[in-house]
């Protein structure tokens, strides 16, 4: 299944595992990585010596290619890319914020370099600044999002129409024929979050990935647009913020309900009342937890199945 994608990263099938915050470590990334595709660490929860440790773990567990996703909004991100750097990681995927700041540093030291988008505004932009590839996500997606709202199939094509370097897909990706839709519009590969969240290697909770498998259409939905829209399962905390909207809110009392740690409550310790619990549209389709490699042989199986049955119509 060779294509710009498998090349670039030498990988044998064209799927990402998204690098997504208390869900993606060491394991979940080598895991990925083993079965054929690229893993990532998701460095968005992780202070930089946590950092370090996963990337260590993750070069023992896998000789296979796999990279760490950093939000380019962190705090310390000097540290964190001083870490992928001396650590020797060869690909990094970037994302919230200007992709200018560290493609041209990061990629002086041999790493490959993709960044994150979410409309076509944005894709050009990270073509300008010379990223190697862009993950065009649509606001199906779990986790933070774009303010645009453009759904993954109508955001592919108008991005593919206008730059000329690889186009990932992301946004209510979870199946082989997702993956098949995709490709036909124009992506290289997918970028895969939420099914890999219900996994038996992902380091989320297991109530969150009870419930994750749990929820069905219309589970999910973004809000707390006006700090950083965010795609969530409805359960207290989000019924707490749609009380605040209710009453007529302010920026600064969204922030104060929102507190610190809010994810970490909800994906990492499990508190599905009060956490923050981030995932994408696509859970109403999630109906177990798998191992990953599982998963994999389930994408590429039904990839080729539903291309069979497009190429007989």
């Amino acid at each position: 299944m060779e294509n710009r994608i498998t090349t670039l990263f030498n990988i044998k099938y064209p799927i990402i595992q998204a690098g997504m915050v208390w869900a993606s470590g060491w394991k979940l990334a080598a895991a990925a990585s083993n079965s054929g595709i690229l893993g990532l660490i998701g460095a968005g929860s992780m202070y930089p010596e946590v950092l370090q440790e996963h990337i260590q773990k993750c070069k023992k567990a896998t000789n296979n290619p796999f990279g760490v996703n950093v939000p380019l909004l962190y705090p310390d991100i000097d540290k964190l890319m001083d870490i992928i750097i001396s650590e020797g990681v060869k690909i990094v995927f970037t994302s919230a914020g200007n992709p200018k700041t560290w493609t041209s540093h990061l990629q002086a030291h041999g790493i490959t370099v993709v960044h994150v988008v979410s409309s076509v505004k944005f894709a050009l932009k990270a073509q300008e600044a010379g990223v190697d590839a862009i993950v065009a996500e649509g606001f199906e997606a779990g986790g933070h999002n774009g303010r645009d709202e453009t759904t993954t199939f109508t955001l592919i094509p108008m991005v593919k129409e206008q730059i000329t370097i690889p186009i990932i897909a992301a946004g209510g990706i979870a199946t082989g024929s997702g993956m098949l839709a995709a490709m036909v519009l124009g992506a290289d590969a997918v970028q895969v979050g939420s099914r890999f969240v219900a996994s038996i290697e992902a380091s989320s909770h297991i109530n969150f990935k009870e419930l994750v498998v749990a929820s069905k259409e219309g589970d999910t939905q973004l809000t707390l647009k006006e700090l950083a829209p965010v795609r969530l399962i409805k359960n207290k905390f989000f019924n707490d913020v749609n009380a605040l909207y209710a009453k007529g809110t302010t920026k600064e009392e969204l922030a104060t309900l929102l507190g610190r740690a809010r994810a970490k409550k909800g994906m990492f310790e499990g508190d599905l009342e009060e956490g923050e619990l981030e995932i994408g549209q696509i859970s109403g389709l999630i109906n177990d937890i798998l191992p990953v490699a599982t998963i994999v042989n389930n994408m590429i199986a039904e990839f080729e199945a539903a291309k069979k049955k497009t190429l007989a119509i």
